[in-house]
């Protein structure tokens, strides 16, 4: 695509004539280039398209444009979209269109299916599928700074035009593989809406943190929804309102008054006084009010079962093995959390199971547990072997 002229798309009738032309393709690669660093939600600057005979770069800031034309693009069911790593492209347009791209392809997850390794970066898959090479130069750029050079918009639409060429041979050998159906269920995770939204109730789990005390535990759930709430209302970033290490010590603090926030590390006596000091501190004296009864259920350590740490350690070198075997990268099998369920004797619900993943490495996990198969190191790989001299798997 290099002899096709990139077009800067400034006005809402460039794009709507861009995207009629793009909505009669089979596929169209997809990108954006956004800021965060400032805010909470992203801010979109740049929108890089690119079908058989366009290769377009939308300024998303333009004056006056209107991005309804993309959103009816991208709700064409019968168009590809191929993003590389959408989640945060997705996220954003959510966003705008309170809805998912439909037709959604992720060249990230499809080249972990087709044998590329975990999370594999667009610039590796670009120089071993194509042989190309992505100038990094403007990789930190401010994108919402105007006017953008002829080298930026370069830089930005080569994105989509190699993306391009990575989605046809992806494609090919998933097809050649017979793993198709593999990336479809891959896909329809990343068509739901839920996987981009925040739930601020459950924010406090990324905290990863753990305490018997059940008050103290109702503190850091309402502090931490409370930031997830607060950060997308004044649309700043949730560290810098309230940082991680602060959430438990305001909890373990729980301060009635301005002065006493104001005395927990970090917290200032002008936000303290402010709006969100006091609504923090509103959102606190309801946690502090709830009865027993409400408050929410700790866990306790030694009451848990734990999973034989040699027998996870024995599934982790099977799926090690059959993913070696099946050129497939192992997180995408099973996760860590998938192999101690199985380890501990649940299989209800457990994703390894499931579809393909279940005809892979799920059967053999079963029986490696049962004692039906063992592992046996020949030459320079592990194979399964039958127990009792029933033969090779």
């Amino acid at each position: 695509m290099s002899d096709i002229q990139t077009a800067f798309i400034t006005t809402t009738d460039e794009l709507a004539a861009l995207c009629a032309r793009l909505s009669t393709e089979e596929f169209v690669t997809v990108d954006t280039e956004f800021m965060r660093e400032r805010t909470y939600y992203p801010e979109l600057c740049l929108v890089q398209l690119a079908g058989t005979h366009d290769v377009a770069v939308v300024d998303a800031q333009a004056k006056g444009i209107d991005l309804a034309p993309l959103g009816v693009l991208l709700a064409k069911p019968d168009v590809v979209k191929v993003f590389h790593a959408c989640r945060q492209d997705v996220e954003i347009f959510l966003l705008m269109f309170d809805a998912v791209p439909l037709n959604l392809f992720d060249t990230q997850v499809a080249a972990m299916v087709a044998g590329f390794g975990d999370q594999v970066g667009y610039d590796a898959l670009v120089q071993a599928l194509t042989g190309g090479h992505i100038d990094k130069a403007h990789r930190f750029s401010d994108w919402s700074a105007r006017p953008l050079t002829k080298a930026q918009v370069d830089y930005a639409a080569a994105d989509v035009t190699h993306l391009r060429t990575v989605y046809e041979r992806l494609m090919a050998r998933l097809r050649v593989d017979g793993r198709m159906d593999w990336v479809g269920q891959e896909m329809a995770a990343l068509a739901d809406p839920d996987t981009y939204r925040v739930n601020p109730e459950r924010a406090w789990e990324r905290l990863k943190l753990r305490t018997g005390n059940k008050r103290q535990l109702a503190m850091i759930q309402a502090i931490a929804a409370w930031r997830e709430r607060e950060a997308q209302r004044v649309n700043i970033p949730r560290q810098r309102l309230v940082k991680d290490e602060q959430i438990p010590e305001i909890a373990a603090l729980a301060p009635e008054t301005a002065d006493a926030l104001a005395k927990a590390r970090g917290i200032t006596s002008g936000f303290a006084q402010g709006k969100s000091g006091q609504s923090l501190l509103a959102v606190i004296a309801a946690a502090k009010a709830l009865p027993e009864g409400d408050l929410p259920r700790t866990e306790k350590p030694r009451d848990l079962p734990r999973a034989s740490p040699a027998l996870v350690a024995l599934l982790k070198v099977l799926l090690n093995a059959v993913a070696e075997q099946n050129n497939v990268a192992p997180r995408l099998v099973a996760s860590s959390e998938d192999i101690e369920t199985l380890a501990l004797g649940e299989a209800e619900g457990n994703a390894a199971l499931e579809g393909w993943r279940g005809e892979m490495f799920g059967r053999d996990a079963l029986r490696l547990i049962r004692g039906e198969i063992a592992l046996s190191a020949q030459g320079k790989r592990v194979k399964i072997v039958e127990v009792a001299g029933r033969g090779e798997a």
